[in-house]
């Protein structure tokens, strides 16, 4: 199927000229549409240049070879702007929910995740993507009229729901929040600007959400085979990975595995996109939505892989899982780093002025679920590298990630 040539834009598609606005007004500006302008927000934003510091699956001194945070990003933003252009939709809103995707996530990515989690669970636990909207609702301080980046409502409904709706239509939380209840950082922000956290969002914000998953379904793969986790034999088994691989050796015998393994991932990466593409637009001309409106009050989402392809998804990650991810050598190496993170929440728990001048101003006294949150996000914000200096700096023992 080829998609080189942009389609017209689509009914369903967001407009920036009939965005629902920003939450704090701002004239509209003469060189950029609404979406550009959230885009280059965030581009500029010093939680967005952290994540060339933060951990994919690898921490730094892995190799410089592995994904960071940032690069990961960068290639979600790519495979976003292809689904959104060769199924007319904005690719602008696209790129900016892919660019701010991860700006929540702690050092050290899902471990250390965990371990925040752990230390708030008095008060909600932690949650990546609530503390993405946190991110670009209050703590990037740049501008002097108001904290935060003040991006259009449909990029921050996109970052909240681009896994779908939170909340059912009376408001009680609905899917993974059912148990313990929406975030803090989502469920007070949504009181000041409704997010409408019951419907789907936008079909942009769904199509990036697929990128992600394309993005690190196929680096992962480059990035275990790198390191030795795994072979291009050991892939052969899997479904889809397999047949690409058959394919490979028949046109090219002999292949060198380094190009092998690009060529996988090249294939693998072109056959998704492809998949989403004819999935989503047969999910679309059967729905026939006229707005964007009727894409969020749809029954179910519009952007998605086709059941065969979704099949072969659950397959490769059935097998990253315990291959790369519960890898041993993985584990020890972030169950050490969730030990950083716990010991430095506990330490600026107990002494909150070894924290940075610009931070160890807490909430008052008495109001312990704030002073916690607060430290929180001071962690959340840092780079794997801050992180372990800042261990270095307030105790003895000098972990080893390795």
């Amino acid at each position: 199927m080829a998609v080189e040539a942009a389609r017209a834009r689509a009914p369903y598609a967001s407009a920036p000229g009939r965005s629902r606005g920003r939450l704090h007004p701002e004239p509209v500006s003469a060189t950029r549409k609404a979406f550009r302008r959230d885009c280059d927000r965030i581009i500029h934003a010093t939680a967005f240049r952290r994540l060339a510091h933060k951990t994919q699956v690898f921490v730094f001194h892995e190799g410089d070879h592995f994904r960071t945070r940032l690069t990961h990003t960068l290639e979600v933003a790519q495979i976003a702007r292809s689904l959104a252009r060769a199924l007319g939709l904005d690719e602008d809103l696209a790129e900016a929910l892919a660019l701010a995707h991860d700006l929540g996530h702690p050092p050290f990515g899902h471990a250390g995740e965990r371990a925040l989690d752990r230390c708030l669970a008095a008060c909600g636990g932690f949650d990546h993507n609530a503390q993405t909207l946190r991110v670009v609702t209050a703590l990037e301080r740049r501008y002097p009229a108001f904290d935060g980046l003040n991006l259009s409502w449909e990029t921050l409904e996109g970052l909240v729901k681009h896994n779908g709706p939170l909340t059912l239509r009376d408001g009680s939380p609905c899917g993974v929040y059912r148990e313990r209840g929406l975030p803090h950082a989502v469920a007070l922000h949504n009181r000041t600007q409704d997010l409408e956290l019951w419907s789907f969002p936008n079909a942009e914000a769904q199509l990036a959400a697929i990128a992600d998953d394309i993005a690190y379904d196929a680096h992962d793969i480059d990035d275990g085979l790198r390191a030795g986790l795994f072979s291009i034999e050991d892939l052969a088994g899997v479904p889809l990975l397999g047949d690409i691989l058959g394919a490979i050796r028949q046109q090219h015998p002999g292949l060198e595995p380094s190009r092998m393994a690009h060529e996988l991932v090249r294939r693998l990466i072109t056959q998704m996109i492809e998949d989403v593409i004819a999935e989503t637009d047969a999910r679309l001309r059967g729905l026939a939505p006229r707005s964007s409106d009727e894409v969020r009050h749809a029954k179910r989402s519009v952007g998605g892989f086709s059941p065969a392809m979704a099949q072969a998804d659950r397959a490769i990650k059935g097998f990253l899982y315990p291959r790369m991810y519960r890898h041993g050598r993985i584990m020890r190496i972030m169950g050490e780093a969730e030990r950083v993170v716990c010991a430095l929440f506990a330490r600026y728990v107990e002494r909150p002025r070894d924290m940075p001048a610009e931070w160890a101003q807490m909430p008052e006294r008495g109001e312990e679920a704030a002073r916690l949150r607060h430290i929180a996000d001071f962690i959340a914000g840092m780079t794997d590298r801050y992180a372990l200096g800042e261990h270095a700096r307030l105790f003895d023992s000098i972990p080893e990630l390795r």
